[in-house]
């Protein structure tokens, strides 16, 4: 089951106070508190230093889920731990899946392994059926990318539906949610920029990530990374993975290899020995090694792109 917005079948009564918000991922958290600015802060549900695939709930954030006047998060495609505590919510309980939010552009893994060129993008809101692969524990290893936070362009998209929803709840700060999230957009779009920027030498040059999560950050800056160690959920990858990546940069086809701050480097450091690419610094593509905050999405992308062109100017 999926989770848009709940909309109440009653008129939405005018909050006493601000409302109780709960994010699930550090992105999420920084842009929902962009846009409450100073009228509040949201809770966030992942730890940090923690794996947005595989972190449980404690039950006090169980029961703050349960409490909160609205969720931000993802979808169940990128946190199931999340999901089962969203279906024990009140009925009519507001909540914004922002993958399925319309105006979200979407992508199929797929895009990213077969590297032919094709658009495989849609938005949401719009009829799309992904190609639905294999699951291993309760994770999909193809079909629909979830990481769709490294878009910029999804991060304004999504900075207009929080405003929209923190203003049916609380319409007495509608305005301010609505002008806090104007301002938010304008410094993403500088951000953009200056990432662009970053990236701007490295464009067509090599790369391998730890785990395939980095699809639409590469489809908007134009990155070239040709493979992952571990698929889209991060889970353990096999042997013949492996062993097809290690060929490829045997032969000198990949540049630049990166680690994760959630995962043991040494996996990449063997991957890595003996055949000519480099390490780079450990890429954290949910922002869990940051400190929480309204700052944490700019240090996210920021850090990405700086970290793959040390590696891959240098």
């Amino acid at each position: 089951m999926r989770y848009i917005i709940t909309l109440l079948a009653a008129a939405t009564p005018a909050f006493a106070e601000v409302p109780k918000v709960v994010t699930d991922i550090p992105p999420v958290h920084a842009l929902v508190a962009q846009v409450m600015g100073d009228l509040g802060q949201p809770v966030l549900l992942l730890a940090k230093g923690a794996d947005e695939h595989d972190f449980q709930l404690k039950p006090s954030q169980a029961g703050t889920v349960a409490g909160a006047d609205l969720v931000v998060w993802i979808g169940p495609e990128l946190t199931p731990w999340l999901d089962t505590a969203m279906k024990n919510r009140p009925s009519g309980a507001a909540a914004l899946a922002l993958l399925d939010a319309e105006g979200t552009k979407r992508r199929d893994y797929a895009a990213g392994e077969e590297g032919d060129g094709h658009d495989h993008t849609a938005e949401a809101g719009h009829d799309h059926d992904a190609q639905q692969g294999h699951d291993h524990e309760g994770h999909s290893h193809s079909g629909e990318d979830p990481h769709a936070w490294l878009d910029p362009g999804n991060a304004r998209v999504w900075l207009g539906l929080i405003a929209a929803e923190l203003g049916r709840l609380d319409p007495g700060n509608a305005a301010v949610y609505a002008a806090n999230a104007t301002a938010a957009s304008e410094r993403i779009t500088a951000l953009d920029a200056e990432v662009a920027a970053i990236l701007a030498p490295v464009k067509g040059k090599p790369l391998v990530s730890f785990h395939d999560a980095f699809g639409y950050f590469a489809d908007h800056y134009g990155v070239d990374i040709v493979g992952s160690i571990a698929l889209g959920d991060a889970s353990s990858p096999g042997a013949a993975r492996l062993k097809e990546l290690r060929s490829r940069m045997e032969a000198g086809q990949v540049l630049c290899i990166f680690p994760e701050v959630q995962h043991d480097p040494a996996l990449v450091t063997r991957m890595a020995e003996g055949t000519g690419a480099k390490i780079g610094a450990a890429l954290d593509p949910v922002g869990s090694s940051l400190e929480p905050g309204p700052g944490a999405y700019a240090a996210l992308l920021r850090g990405i792109a700086q970290s793959i062109s040390d590696c891959a100017a240098g």
